[in-house]
């Protein structure tokens, strides 16, 4: 529930005249500085929403246990977590990679292919809004875990 797509998934059983106000009244709950502020918007939208879709509610209480270490995150980390234009544009060049190739030889030359690909694609990554500062933040919260840039 943390992202636009798991949102999407959200606003699908809707009235589409209802889903962009229902959209920009969930915002504020993913875009919350903290926990507590996180509640306080969807106890807001459920006041608001509540009798029409308590659906929703519903949902975002179920998954709360997995929204909460989302916001433990600086914003910068958050909208590059829940923004996927990087990722989808990522896969678009992994796909386009391997369709141009009809079949491969052994199981070694398609990670050679793969491998490649992600590593021409690596520069398209540091031209995300506030890289520097997600990938600081990232460093500092999973340690060893993210290598060092060379």
């Amino acid at each position: 529930m943390t992202n636009p797509r798991k949102q999407q998934e959200t606003l699908k059983y809707m009235p589409r005249r209802d889903r962009e106000q229902v959209a920009r009244d969930l915002k504020p709950i993913y875009t919350a500085i903290n926990a507590e502020q996180a509640w306080a918007a969807l106890e807001a939208f459920d006041e608001k929403w509540g009798a029409r879709f308590p659906i929703i509610t519903r949902q975002w209480t179920a998954a709360w246990e997995h929204i909460t270490p989302f916001l433990a995150f600086p914003a910068e980390v958050r909208r590059i977590i829940y923004t996927t234009n990087a990722i989808e544009a990522l896969n678009r060049q992994l796909r386009k990679a391997i369709k141009t190739k009809g079949s491969f030889p052994n199981e070694d030359s398609a990670r050679k292919l793969v491998y490649l690909c992600l590593q021409n694609a690596v520069p398209q990554w540091t031209r995300c809004r506030n890289w520097t500062a997600a990938l600081l933040a990232l460093k500092i919260h999973f340690g060893d875990r993210i290598p060092d840039a060379s």
